[in-house]
């Protein structure tokens, strides 16, 4: 194979990892690397782990019953999502949001998502509009099954069709980072009573708005859907209390 063919599926191959890494929760190798990281992610979300506390490899392997080799990984991820901070010779530790900080977030994430949900509106192919209702039939899915954590994965495909059809990947790249900031509390929302069926009527919204092509409603409609406020806020807060 010449020089340039050999540079070429170098490149491709380069891009493919790079795709790979921009997923919501990069496919872990080991599936017990997993389970530890949402373990200790609902704990950090639910106040469990405090802020500034150290987490210990040797702990969690005796905690989660694995090695130490998915704990690692787990604590990788817990840095790449913003949940925890590494320190050289110190080790890792919890890098939990207050709730200010919790609350600013979400207000710079429903603009974001309202961004890209006006930029699909006017953008989005028969096809992309075809897999974004797909989507949106795999919450009702999550629903019928009455499982929150199913639908929370459902979500973010749902999610990620309009991010595609909004044709700017720089946007949709921040939206993506800042997503994953969140996700743990996201999830945590979707166990209050009545959200999951809540969230689907307002998918159903973004949807048809969408789909006429009317880019104000659409973006109205996104950030409403994310934007944590009044008893929406209220009813999250008593439910990461009662979780601790």
């Amino acid at each position: 194979m010449s020089y340039i063919g050999l540079h070429t599926v170098y490149a491709a191959q380069k891009l493919s990892y790079t795709k790979i890494t921009c997923n919501e929760i990069p496919n872990m190798s080991n599936r017990a690397a997993t389970r530890v990281f949402q373990g200790v992610e609902e704990q950090i979300a639910t106040g469990q782990l405090k802020d500034g506390e150290r987490l210990d490899e040797a702990s969690l392997a005796e905690r989660f019953q694995v090695s130490r080799t998915p704990v690692r990984e787990a604590l990788l991820q817990l840095v790449g999502t913003g949940l925890a901070t590494q320190i050289p010779k110190r080790g890792c530790f919890v890098k939990s949001p207050s709730l200010r900080q919790m609350i600013e977030m979400f207000e710079v994430m429903s603009e974001l998502e309202g961004m890209c949900a006006r930029l699909a509106a006017r953008r989005i192919s028969d096809t992309q509009l075809s897999a974004l209702e797909q989507a949106n039939g795999g919450c009702e899915d999550a629903i019928e099954a009455n499982d929150s954590d199913l639908y929370y994965r459902r979500n973010v495909e749902f999610h990620e069709c309009i991010y595609n059809a909004c044709g700017n990947e720089f946007l949709a790249h921040e939206t993506r980072s800042l997503r994953r900031r969140l996700q743990s509390f996201r999830r945590l929302q979707l166990r209050v009573r009545g959200r999951m069926s809540q969230s689907l009527k307002e998918h159903c919204e973004i949807i048809e708005a969408v789909k006429r092509g009317n880019a104000d409603k659409a973006d109205l409609a996104a950030r409403q859907h994310v934007m944590i406020q009044g008893e929406r806020f209220n009813d999250l807060l008593v439910h990461i209390e009662q979780s601790q």
